[in-house]
């Protein structure tokens, strides 16, 4: 796929959020920012959690930071990622960890640890990885 065509598919894909929810969201940021005291490196981290939730969603931010790391950046943002954020966003399918996750068929063990899945912290387009089925070559069937 060409990387044109690659990130026009990205963009498309990108959560939908009304106005209501993008003024939400950077008011959500301000008051973080505004009642944060501690390492900055921890409130940037934190608002960077919150503007990629819109996108993937709860369940993928549950694959890449540990259970701790949620519950930090969830006080700083005065949220509950599985109320604020949906299960899936619309970029989700971008989660190497999340299709991995679901074709082993148990998503807690993944998030727990118990079942290891490499790489499951990284994104990538689904057409390069084979499982998106709109990727397929129409000549093929």
């Amino acid at each position: 796929m060409q990387k044109t065509d690659r990130l026009e598919k990205n963009l498309a894909a990108l959560a939908k959020l009304s106005d209501e929810e993008k003024v939400a969201a950077f008011d959500k940021a301000g008051f973080a920012v505004a009642n944060f005291s501690g390492s900055l490196e921890e409130l940037e981290k934190a608002l960077g959690m919150l503007m990629i939730g819109y996108h993937f969603g709860w369940k993928v931010l549950l694959l890449v930071h540990s259970k701790r790391t949620i519950r930090k950046y969830e006080k700083i943002l005065e949220i509950d990622i599985k109320e604020f954020f949906p299960a899936e966003g619309s970029s989700a399918k971008r989660s190497m960890g999340l299709d991995l996750a679901k074709q082993i068929g148990n998503f807690w063990q993944v998030v727990s640890g118990d079942i290891k899945v490499d790489n499951r912290r990284d994104i990538e387009d689904a057409a390069e990885r084979g499982t998106d089925p709109s990727s397929e070559d129409p000549k093929s069937k």
